[in-house]
């Protein structure tokens, strides 16, 4: 509810502060005393487009302070959370807007500078203010469905979880042909790749033995060539062991027993018998390292082969075994992915039925609550002066979504015989004040915002039809904050709040305040509107009546 508002320098309004309360609160004064200027800077403060025209003449700025207390869990307060913005738990939310002379504006949520879009957002959801120009509201259609379904307390949980269900299997499905199609494009590339791997047949860790393989085969082909010819060196009849031993023979002839030529033959013997051990050693090398050069030329096209394939599907040649084996996977999927359609479709179908179902019982308890609706708002039009006017709800399909199938649109016929049409059909100020009061009254029990304003909701009317606005802007007060301008004794008289607009000339030049009136007071200003500029006795008794009545 709307606690504390502080305007300066509006229009005519210097500076004025006032504290509200719940319930009903009226505020009165004669005509031209700036009753509308107080509702433009409301407005500005929940974000009306800003007009420098606002600004009093002479200022620089105007401002507007608005001091509102919404109670947890509020929708205007979701929005502000969606937002990152957190105000105080339990204590009224600020909003601030200032308005330049030159047409800047700011404004400020909470200690927050927001932009207007988001003022003015919020504002609708915590302050209505009904009027002829009022667009938002029960004037927006859009909001009519959610109004309905509050009124006849529908339950739409269940709709929103079966279309919630319909989208996310639709959205697999969706997924799962896209996979198919693009693994379909794939399907002979895969086939083919497979195939060539499954004819090379690689093992994991082939590649590294055939290279150290290879390396051993060309360094043994190496050594093998180095050894050719070897053998007649060493042995043979013109080899050097045969000539080591002639030259041993000849010695043990001829100067055995002779000292140094004994040590030289001692030299030779050891020289021989290396030699011989060195000849046989290099008899085996060469047979150890002798290979065929047939099995080098398998080895290295083996190994080319595996590097090339490897290279072709830019993985490491250890990994093509791992590849094959995933493209076999992937060709698998292949042929299983029409079956795992086939069933996401299916799903699909009845996920898509059970929707229909649900949103047809939906739409079926909301044109039942419907028809209640337009029977208590008709009841609420005769005692208003709305008794020509027909009121209806009405239905057409609307795009499947989380609420189900329907459109809804409050409509009215403001004449017999007139063709059913929007609310803002409705071109009479007071009368669309009126009928507004009247659907607000029908739907009290669906909730409200936290304050809702009338501008002049008894325009042309009085009597009874003023008494009948008076009660019902009461019985709504039970249920949210309402603030009423109005130029009605009788809707007056049943205020729990009462405050006076007066418009005052001095040298400064013309000035509007506005302030809250006593018991006293509230009669004497009652009596006013009963009676006009001169003020009788019967006029206060009148008064006196009208306030012992409500």
């Amino acid at each position: 509810m709307l606690k504390h508002l502080e305007v300066r320098d509006v229009v005519l309004v210097e500076q004025l502060a006032l504290e509200f309360e719940s319930g009903l609160g009226v505020l009165t004064g004669e005509t031209g005393a700036g009753k509308s200027i107080l509702l433009d800077a409301l407005g500005l403060a929940l974000g009306a487009r800003a007009d420098s025209g606002l600004v009093r003449a002479g200022a620089d700025a105007a401002t507007v302070t608005a001091a509102i207390h919404l109670a947890a869990g509020h929708p205007a307060l979701t929005l502000l959370a969606d937002q990152g913005i957190e105000p105080d738990p339990g204590e009224p939310l600020i909003i601030r807007r200032s308005l330049k002379s030159d047409g800047g504006s700011r404004a400020f949520l909470g200690g927050s500078a927001v932009p207007a879009a988001l003022l003015r957002e919020f504002g609708a959801l915590a302050v209505e203010i009904h009027g002829q120009h009022d667009d938002r509201g029960l004037l927006n259609p859009k909001g009519h469905r959610d109004l309905l379904d509050a009124f006849g307390k529908i339950a739409t949980g269940r709709v929103r979880s079966c279309w919630a269900e319909a989208a996310l299997v639709e959205r697999e499905l969706a997924e799962a042909r896209a996979a198919a199609e693009t693994a379909e494009r794939d399907r002979d590339y895969l086939t083919h790749a497979c195939a060539e791997i499954e004819a090379l047949a690689p093992a994991a860790g082939e590649e590294s033995e055939l290279a150290d393989q290879r390396l051993a085969m060309q360094a043994g082909l190496k050594a093998g060539e180095s050894l050719a010819g070897i053998d007649d060196l060493l042995g043979g009849a013109d080899g050097a062991v045969s000539q080591l031993r002639q030259v041993a023979r000849r010695i043990e002839r001829g100067a055995a027993d002779h000292p140094v030529l004994a040590e030289a033959l001692a030299s030779l013997d050891r020289a021989l018998i290396e030699a011989n051990e060195a000849e046989e050693r290099i008899a085996r090398a060469a047979e150890a390292l002798t290979f065929d050069p047939e099995a080098l030329d398998q080895a290295e096209a083996r190994l080319f082969e595996i590097r090339a394939l490897a290279r072709k599907h830019r993985v490491e040649p250890d990994a093509l075994a791992a590849l094959g084996e995933q493209m076999l996977g992937q060709l698998a999927a292949i042929e299983a992915g029409g079956g795992h359609i086939a069933a996401l479709e299916r799903a699909l179908a009845a996920a898509r039925a059970e929707f229909e179902r649900v949103a047809e019982a939906l739409s079926s308890e909301r044109r039942s609550a419907a028809a209640r609706l337009d029977q208590r708002v008709a009841a609420e039009l005769a005692p208003l002066k709305l008794d020509a006017a027909r009121f209806r709800t009405s239905f057409a399909p609307a795009e499947p979504g989380p609420a189900g199938t329907d459109r809804v649109e409050f409509e009215v016929s403001t004449n017999p015989g007139a063709p059913f049409g929007p609310l803002t059909r409705i071109a009479s100020g007071g009368e669309l004040s009126r009928f507004i009061l009247a659907l607000k009254v029908a739907l009290a029990e669906a909730g409200s915002a936290a304050t809702m304003i009338f501008d002049e909701v008894d325009r042309g009317v009085g009597g009874a039809v003023a008494s009948a606005i008076g009660d019902r802007l009461a019985r709504l007060a039970l249920q949210s904050q309402v603030l009423v301008v109005t130029h009605s004794p009788q809707v007056a008289a049943r205020a729990a709040h009462h405050y006076r607009i007066e418009k005052s000339h001095g040298e400064g030049g013309t000035r509007t305040t506005v302030r809250k009136l006593g018991e006293d007071e509230r009669r004497e200003e009652i009596a006013r509107m009963l009676s006009g500029a001169q003020v009788t006795d019967e006029a206060r008794a009148q008064a006196a009546k009208l306030l012992e009545a409500a």
